[in-house]
């Protein structure tokens, strides 16, 4: 009998590809990852108004040892937090110190979920390792998970062909509705759990409030890129994003205020006003830290800038190993520090991070 280990997050997703592992005749261990240290800056903690709340991560772990129990394996739990620190939280300060916009998960899956997980998984004497993605793999080959909606290929983006080897997705042949479905079949305590979403070691807390330990905030100019004029005071770059238009509180009619870049060394925010979106137009990106799963290299294919975006046609034009340069229609918002992921039909090609966004073979001079 094959020896699968399988992350159990102490969500639906890999409680039923627990199940699905069992159901086809896996040996399978699970094995909880604990990333962050929740006494570390933790509004759960000590907080009288949360009543004795436990921390969502210890929560997560409560779960997936309940699954476990229920489902009959076992479940060990590894301490990844310093090497979590170490390639994604250290990465995700050093891209906002830049004022760009980082995607922390592409980096957990690179470093720490499939890579310490795999060598910590292998100490297991696993055969395979599995994991509740949305993805499929067939013949070595990277492909979208069946419901288009839960996709999560983008976030893979940056693996390589020997980290997806011996990989399973037991759940990527399988709609939301239908995981759920098997969940309850199963009376699970996580069937009904809401999904997580937003970074994870934030959680549900204020992204600014939680920021400020890590990274000074400087205030600074907010400036109406059509007249160049004053039209308010920014909290810092970093809390910021392109197209960003919620959540602003930088003064001003907010009402028709999105912003359309930044000026790093001049400290300044950049907003237009109105229905125009012309600020955010570019029709091309150049390209950096590109990995490519597939032996592939069309000249011509689809990539998504963010991950609910739908699929752009794109033409690739290679500058060598790690630097491409994708030519596209006019799309809003591409934003420097994002993931580009390339797609061929099905499969997921690989991607690389946006270093700079041109628009008529121009850096646009409002962007980093």
């Amino acid at each position: 009998m094959k020896k699968v280990v399988i992350g159990m997050s102490g969500g639906v997703d890999s409680s039923v590809a627990a199940i699905k592992l069992l159901q086809e005749g896996y040996e399978v261990i699970g094995l909880f990852m604990r990333n962050w240290d929740s006494g570390i800056n933790n509004d759960y903690l000590g907080n009288p108004n949360l009543n004795n709340a436990i921390c969502p991560q210890e929560q997560d772990y409560n779960d997936a040892k309940a699954v476990c129990d229920k489902l009959n394996i076992p479940l060990y739990r590894i301490d990844f937090v310093k090497e979590y620190w170490d390639y994604v939280f250290t990465y995700f300060l050093d891209e906002l110190k830049k004022g760009r916009t980082p995607n922390p998960d592409i980096m957990c899956n690179k470093y720490i979920k499939f890579d310490y997980f795999i060598k910590e998984a292998k100490r297991l004497g696993a055969d395979f390792v599995a994991t509740g993605h949305y993805a499929r793999l067939k013949d070595g080959h990277l492909l979208r998970a069946i419901d288009d909606n839960k996709d999560q290929t983008y976030f893979l983006s940056q693996l390589s062909k020997k980290q997806l080897e011996n990989v399973l997705f037991p759940i990527g042949d399988l709609k939301k509705e239908k995981v759920r479905e098997i969940a309850l079949e199963y009376d699970l305590i996580t069937a009904k759990k809401k999904d997580s979403t937003g970074i994870c070691f934030i959680g549900e807390r204020n992204f600014k409030e939680f920021l400020k330990n890590y990274l000074p905030s400087k205030k600074g100019d907010v400036i109406d890129i059509e007249t160049l004029k004053k039209v308010g005071e920014h909290q810092g770059l970093m809390y910021y994003t392109i197209g960003q238009r919620k959540g602003l509180n930088i003064g001003g009619n907010q009402d028709k205020m999105f912003v359309v870049g930044k000026n790093l060394p001049k400290n300044i925010l950049y907003v237009s006003f109105g229905s125009s979106n012309k600020y955010l137009q570019s029709d091309s990106a150049l390209i950096e830290d590109v990995n490519f799963i597939s032996d592939l290299r069309p000249k011509k294919a689809t990539a998504k800038f963010r991950y609910r975006q739908k699929d752009i046609d794109v033409e690739i034009e290679y500058l060598n190993e790690k630097e491409i340069i994708v030519h596209y229609k006019d799309v809003l918002a591409v934003t420097p520090g994002q993931a580009c992921v390339i797609y061929l039909g099905e499969e997921c090609l690989g991607g690389g991070i946006i270093k700079e966004v041109r628009k008529d073979n121009q850096k646009l001079w409002y962007l980093l």
